[in-house]
Formats: C-alpha cells, structure tokens, sequence
C-alpha cells in the first residue's frame, strides 16, 4: 500500500509541475485586452490595444481586463481538473 501511495504522490507532483510550467492565454473584447497567466494563476503579460483607452470609458477597460483574466483562471481551473481530477480519487486537495 505504501508504494502505491507513493506512486500516487510522485504523479500528483509531476502533474503539478506540468500544470505550473503551462501558459493561459485569453483575450475579451474581440482582442483589444489580451493577457496571460502562469500555472500559478500570476499574471505574467497584458496587452492592450491603445483602441481600447478610452479617457472617458475607463470602466469599460476595465470590464475587458476584468473578462480576460476570468476566461484564463477558468482555463487554469479547466487544466488542474484535468491534471489533477483522476489522479486524486476525487479527493479534495487544497491548492489544487
């Protein structure tokens, strides 16, 4: 059984690391806002199209940047399932 544990523990901790050395590209507003995020879920780039600032619409800047960085956590949050989901019986493990 300890083996078997540990062979479950070494594939958790592979897939974390694949998880951690993934990107998670996403964009909103048909490109204007487009960002990234690492494994972690830290913003690694944004990009904004100077189409985009709006002196007198700021908010709606906002919205996109906002918008961007939930479709690439859900992307992150897609992948860990993915990676993580199987391997863990369905047991809840924090940070995963």
């Amino acid at each position: 059984m300890m083996k078997d544990m540990q062979k479950m523990q070494n594939r958790l901790m592979q897939a974390q690391s694949d998880l951690r050395n993934r990107d998670f590209e996403a964009e909103a507003g048909g490109g204007m806002v487009h960002l990234t995020l690492d494994g972690d879920g830290k913003l690694k780039a944004l990009k904004i199209d100077p189409k985009a600032v709006d002196p007198e619409d700021v908010e709606a800047l906002e919205d996109l940047i906002v918008a961007a960085f939930q479709n690439a956590f859900a992307q992150r949050e897609s992948a860990t399932q993915e990676l993580m989901g199987g391997l863990a019986g369905g047991l809840k493990i924090p940070g995963l």
